[in-house]
């Protein structure tokens, strides 16, 4: 395999390849963590690489067993409600991956009587599935020789063969892919993959990496400098964007708070939330909260009073969310996408985390007090 021109401080070639694979496997087998998922069949690999993207395994574990237990096969996911299945990715984050979830399992069922494919070619067509998770699944459910790159085994191959391309630049991405289609082996695939992951993971950390019992330091060129962390080298920073939202907690005369349903497209896409605006200028969050009445429902409030503030960081954007409560006495526009919830019910819908955080405020301090604050 030809790797793209890029700086490696090893010949490819001659990198003992058998020798690396089997003593990685040996430790993973050995120093595992006990995931629910290891040893799994294609789906359920398929549900917890999809959570693992862009977020901690310890965060993963709760969220996956309470998936797994309300959708245990991809005949059941492709069967639920898109807000079933947001509810129970609320708080989990990056809301794409579970609407492309849904959605594959929906093509899976239709297409393929519900028997995930084993072709690359195949997977890939589904929403959702990339050549990482392509390469998981083929490679652990199917025990196919497949490499994959995730953010842990970008670390560790950047390290080994101290990379002179962040991972994330087109050049960086391509010897990565490269490198790891070369070691991944024919016997024993999936664990090899595994273990690279396993290792970033636990061992071969961004900060203080383990160097001392990591199985891979004697093919590893960082280990010989006096700083490993230099690798993976660091990308351009891209610039935090600070933005003050806020949203209405409205309650109706008869009983209930608003919640409005957000484009399946975008920033939290498919979730449900009270309505929201970000802030313009100077304008108070007060100000704020009845624009949003106004612009989303139709609403002209009053009693409008600020009870909650909620720091939250998504992507590029830090977001500092003001949570506003106001009472109307009329009803808002007609829209499939508006409910009137009662404060009791507000658990069963889809919320981003920031929006969790609101209506936590509001469950917690009880009904009863809600109701007092909003002086009903």
């Amino acid at each position: 395999m030809i790797v793209p021109k890029c700086t490696l401080n090893y010949e490819l070639d001659s990198f003992p390849r058998n020798e690396f694979s089997n003593r990685l496997v040996d430790w993973y087998l050995r120093n595992r963590r006990p995931m629910n998922w290891h040893g799994a069949n294609a789906y359920s690999v398929w549900v917890s690489e999809t959570m693992l993207q862009q977020t901690q395994a310890a965060t993963v574990t709760d969220f996956y067993n309470r998936f797994m237990a309300s959708f245990p096969t991809v005949e059941c996911l492709a069967t639920a409600s898109e807000d079933s299945v947001l509810a129970h990715w609320s708080g989990l984050g990056y809301y794409a991956r579970a609407r492309n979830l849904h959605l594959a399992a929906k093509m899976v069922v239709a297409q393929y009587g519900g028997t995930i494919p084993n072709t690359i070619d195949e997977l890939v067509k589904l929403p959702g599935i990339g050549r990482y998770t392509a390469g998981a699944i083929l490679s652990i459910a199917f025990h196919q020789p497949v490499p994959l790159v995730d953010a842990n085994v970008a670390r560790v191959f950047s390290r080994m063969f101290m990379l002179d391309e962040p991972p994330n630049s087109a050049r960086g991405t391509n010897v990565l892919w490269a490198i790891a289609s070369l070691l991944v082996p024919m016997y024993q695939p999936g664990l090899f993959n595994q273990g690279l992951m396993e290792l970033g993971a636990t061992v071969c950390t961004p900060a203080e990496p383990a160097c001392g019992r990591c199985p891979a330091a004697g093919y590893c060129k960082a280990f010989e400098t006096a700083d490993p962390t230099r690798w993976p080298l660091k990308p351009a920073r891209k610039k935090v964007v600070q933005e003050t939202h806020c949203s209405v907690v409205v309650h109706h005369s008869r009983g209930g708070v608003y919640l409005v349903k957000r484009p399946s497209r975008g920033l939290w896409g498919g979730l449900w939330e009270f309505p929201r605006v970000v802030c313009n200028g100077e304008e108070t969050p007060c100000d704020a909260a009845e624009r949003a009445a106004k612009q989303i429902l139709g609403l002209n409030v009053i009693d409008v009073r600020l009870f909650a503030v909620v720091k939250h960081s998504v992507t590029r954007y830090s977001i500092t969310l003001h949570g506003c409560t106001a009472r109307a006495h009329q009803d808002p526009r007609e829209s499939e996408g508006i409910h009137l919830v009662s404060v009791e019910d507000l658990k069963d819908y889809p919320l981003a985390a920031p929006q969790v955080q609101l209506r936590d405020a509001i469950i917690h301090s009880g009904k009863r007090n809600f109701e007092l604050a909003l002086n009903l």
